[in-house]
């Protein structure tokens, strides 16, 4: 069976809302739906790569193409996971989080982004704390980044909410205008040193070694232990 080759497909994770998991190709195709409807108020640009901007079957595309690429390239040393997010047993947006290396540097980098008739609701950083969970309790991070556009205060207010520091900003170029991003960092300490929602994983044993771990041994690590 396909699970047994790629065990990632049992990967789940859930909060006291929400399922994050990889989709099956109905799923695929239903999340990118999400997409083509919107991620964000019309003439907003919150992301650098921008894909928002094209029409609403492009946009499609680019979550289910993005979405088979990053799997198709995937290594211990170089991933990234993209969890599609459930709500009431509806996908309504993307999790993600990559790393390079992970297994010496245990470090991780997220992104997300929600449609917007599910905006409003929490949902955002309910999706970041089940992530952050998967990372740090159940993977052994020891530092999780982030960065955002520094006018793009909805996510700021997640980060900051969830006790991330400013960890320096950088200067891009979109549409032939400066954009500045403002990078964030939140450690292992922090997270722990803070009460969050119950988050359950399952699936993780059979799949760690993919992740360039050994998930048996994070868990029973004392200098790991939250």
């Amino acid at each position: 069976m396909l699970i047994d080759i790629w065990p990632l497909k049992a990967l789940c994770v859930r909060s006291p809302r929400l399922e994050l998991r990889l989709p099956s190709e109905e799923e695929l195709a239903a999340v990118a739906e999400v997409a083509a409807r919107g991620v964000h108020a019309p003439g907003a640009r919150p992301f650098l790569t921008p894909w928002t901007d094209r029409p609403p079957v492009e946009r499609a595309r680019h979550v289910v193409q993005q979405h088979w690429s990053r799997l198709g390239a995937w290594s211990p040393d170089d991933w990234a996971l993209e969890l599609v997010v459930f709500f009431e047993g509806h996908p309504v947006g993307i999790q993600e989080m990559r790393a390079e290396n992970f297994g010496i540097r245990r470090e991780i980098v997220s992104g997300s982004w929600l449609g917007v008739d599910h905006q409003g609701q929490g949902l955002g950083t309910e999706m970041r704390v089940a992530m952050l969970h998967l990372a740090f309790v159940e993977l052994g991070a020891v530092f999780a980044r982030s960065v955002s556009f520094i006018d793009n205060h909805a996510s700021l207010s997640v980060s900051r909410r969830l006790g991330y520091e400013p960890d320096g900003l950088s200067r891009d170029v979109l549409d032939g205008n400066v954009v500045e991003s403002q990078y964030l960092r939140l450690s292992q300490q922090g997270w722990s040193s803070q009460q969050h929602p119950p988050v359950t994983v399952s699936g993780l044993t059979d799949c760690a070694a993919l992740f360039g771990i050994d998930h048996r041994a994070t868990a029973s690590d004392p200098a790991r232990a939250l």
